[in-house]
Order: C-alpha cells, then structure tokens, then sequence
C-alpha cells in the first residue's frame, strides 16, 4: 500500500520501490462540480493517447485550489485552480509536466529548476506532439499544434 505521504528518504523509497514493482494510483479529483468536470475531460485527453498509466504512476490526487497551480510532491497531488483546467488540453500536458516532475521526485534528481524545468517542459511537449499524431479529435490535434506553437515562440525562454 502506498503511504500517505512521500516525504522523508523512506517514505521516498517505499514509494519508489512501489512504483518499480507496478503500482499506480486510483488518481481522485476533489473540487467544485466544473472543476472535476474540467479535469475528468482533461484525463480522458491525457488516457487517449496512452499516458494515462504515466499519471497514475506519480500523481494520486488533482485538488482544486484558490491559489497557484504546483505539485505537493509529498502529498503526490497537483493542486490546480479553475483558470489551470479551462483549456483542457492545456491542463491535459500541465498535468503530464507536474507527473514528470514528481517522477524525478521520486528518483532522487533535482525536480525543481531550470534544467529540472526544461526536462519537465520537454515531457509536456512530448506529450502534445503525441497529441497531434494521434488523437481521433480534430478539435484536440488542433489545440495541441498551437499549444506547441506557443511552446515554439516562447523557447527563447529555455
């Protein structure tokens, strides 16, 4: 059974030891009605194209928030507020990025920081272009090309 919290060095290695052998989490969504509403779409997106078990492995929980969007790395949750799940697609790779950091979390690297950032930014990139290629929704591929678009324009950044 995976333990409440992964915070401490045993409480990580449990954990990664956990992982290694197969576990995935039963991934909960608490918040208002449009907020799990707006996640749910968001997962269905993210199980479409073959991630879903990548979520469920690192993250357990996506919580509504008043506040900014982050990873609990010790909760193995995602604290999300309404304005982070509008676009679903969006959320879809936000959710994908924060599972990657978590991931890293979890293997003892640095999760947290430039090159941390850019690994974490590259998996959602990853994660959108897959999109692109294989999503049965015109709809989803479109708004995914120009997530990546965005991506593209803003890589000044990284």
């Amino acid at each position: 059974m995976f333990q409440e919290r992964v915070y401490t060095g045993e409480e990580v290695r449990k954990a990664k030891e956990l992982i290694d052998k197969g576990y995935r989490h039963k991934l909960t969504v608490e918040g208002n009605s449009d907020f799990k509403q707006k996640v749910e779409e968001a997962l269905r997106i993210v199980t479409s194209v073959g991630y879903g078990d990548f979520l469920r492995t690192y993250i357990r929980r996506i919580t509504e928030i008043d506040g900014f969007t982050q990873l609990r790395e010790a909760d193995a949750s995602i604290w999300a507020n309404k304005y982070a799940v509008e676009n679903p697609v969006d959320a879809a790779s936000i959710f994908i990025q924060k599972a990657n950091s978590m991931k890293e979390y979890l293997e003892g690297r640095l999760y947290y920081g430039g090159e941390a950032e850019k690994r974490s930014v590259k998996k959602r990139i990853e994660f959108l272009k897959m999109l692109v290629k294989k999503s049965k929704e015109k709809e989803v591929a479109e708004e995914a090309e120009r997530l990546l678009r965005f991506w593209s324009d803003s890589s000044i950044v990284y």
